[in-house]
């Protein structure tokens, strides 16, 4: 069955002032900034964040890993069955207007976190903040980047997600002073202005749902009044009855809860073993070699199958997570994080890239939304499982070697996908 394109007319252009202005260059550098920008604050705040708050509560409360891992994985689950209903909004309607309810939400729910005395009210707080999370992080930031770039889709996509390691060099660290300093109490207004800020005046200034509303196309081309832009893809109905949806799903699974339960327990594992200081060093080392590998893998893509790059990417996550796990000593933890943290970044940037090569860009939020939907059960599952396990065995060495054994898993479900390319007349 082939896709159906869908086009739309370009009677008008929008007459706006600034880098967005006819006469100015084309403005996909600008929306990148915006998408780089929205992501740093979305990981620096949120991902990145949660691991920080695990600490946190688990210090001034004496609340159990397990118990706040599972209200992290609350978290993960409405994130996930959320971002369906977010995709059909991102397709429908401006994006900016989705990102900013999320600003909103976000905010809202961290400024709350200080009255946070039960369990039930971290369930609660989590809750919402999911819903701004996902409103305002990486569903709707890579369907603009990908609706703004096609060939030069790879090296954009890698900038963009850039800032989920950005975010846990420069913001993450800034969170955790405020916490270590000033407490939950006192310290949860900062980081809802900091989310509120981060997001704001970047997406009312910068970032524009389509190129075509303003008179481009992709990558920069010019487009002429009247003319006819057609966004290609293979449909929503066809694309989940594909053996290559369905194991790419299923792989991210297991990959997703190896690596979002490895990353929200980081700080807490380290600060177990070492001390506070090699806990923070050990995020930012994270971050810096999840940028440099992202990197070097969107130069490397061009050359190299997208599929076999996965992975090999699930197992060095599954490797560095094993020794991770065995480590005691400060250099062989950051040694081992150094090496995971060659894996973050690439393995949430290769999702997106291996949908949009495979099912092109007409379905893309919806598409997108239901691998978020299916992979985030183990996005979900991961934090539990190593809070649990942790709270079994005394500490955190069988958490992070579980957590490699399911990397191994999803590796080979990547394997069993198949090529990333459409078959004839699936994608025209």
């Amino acid at each position: 069955m082939s896709e159906t394109v869908v086009s739309t007319t370009v009677s008008d252009v929008a007459v706006t002032r600034g880098p967005f202005g006819p006469s100015a260059r084309f403005p996909g550098a600008w929306v990148l900034a915006a998408a780089f920008t929205l992501l740093t604050f979305s990981s620096g705040v949120g991902f990145y964040g949660l691991s920080v708050y695990l600490q946190a509560f688990s210090r001034e409360l004496g609340w159990s890993v397990a118990s706040i891992s599972s209200a992290t994985t609350v978290f993960f689950l409405v994130g996930g069955i959320s971002a369906v209903t977010v995709a059909k909004f991102v397709a429908k309607y401006d994006v900016r207007l989705v990102v900013l309810v999320g600003a909103v939400l976000g905010s809202g729910s961290l400024f709350c976190m200080q009255f946070v005395t039960q369990r039930w009210h971290l369930f609660a707080v989590y809750t919402v903040y999911a819903l701004g999370w996902v409103a305002s992080g990486v569903g709707p930031v890579t369907t603009v980047v990908t609706r703004w770039f096609n060939a030069k889709r790879t090296s954009a996509l890698a900038i963009a997600s850039t800032g989920l390691s950005m975010g846990g060099i420069v913001v993450t660290p800034i969170i955790k002073s405020i916490l270590d300093t000033q407490g939950i109490e006192r310290g949860s207004p900062w980081l809802a202005v900091i989310w509120f800020v981060g997001i704001v005046p970047v997406t009312v200034l910068f970032l524009r749902p389509y190129p075509h509303l303003l008179g481009w196309t992709p990558d920069g081309g010019r487009m002429q009044v009247g003319s006819t832009p057609q966004v290609t893809g293979t449909s929503l109905a066809v694309a989940v009855r594909t053996k290559f949806f369905w194991m790419i799903a299923v792989g991210y699974i297991f990959a997703f809860s190896a690596q979002v339960g490895a990353v929200q327990q980081l700080v807490k594992m380290v600060e177990e073993r070492t001390d506070r200081t090699t806990a923070t060093l050990g995020t930012v080392v994270l971050s810096v070699f999840s940028i440099l590998a992202r990197f070097a893998a969107s130069r490397a893509l061009t050359r190299l199958d997208m599929v076999k790059f996965t992975v090999l990417i699930a197992l060095t996550q599954g490797l560095s997570l094993a020794f991770i796990g065995v480590m005691n000593s400060s250099f062989g933890l950051l040694v081992g994080i150094a090496f995971f943290g060659m894996t973050i970044g690439n393995m949430l940037m290769m999702q997106s890239l291996l949908l949009a090569q495979r099912f092109g860009v007409r379905d893309y939020p919806q598409i997108t939304a239901r691998q978020g939907l299916i992979s985030f059960t183990g996005t979900a599952a991961g934090p539990i499982l190593l809070g649990t396990l942790h709270d079994f065995a005394g500490g955190y060495r069988s958490s992070y070697l579980a957590a490699g054994a399911c990397s191994l898993v999803g590796a080979l479900l990547f394997w069993r996908a198949g090529s990333a390319n459409a078959p004839a007349g699936e994608h025209q």
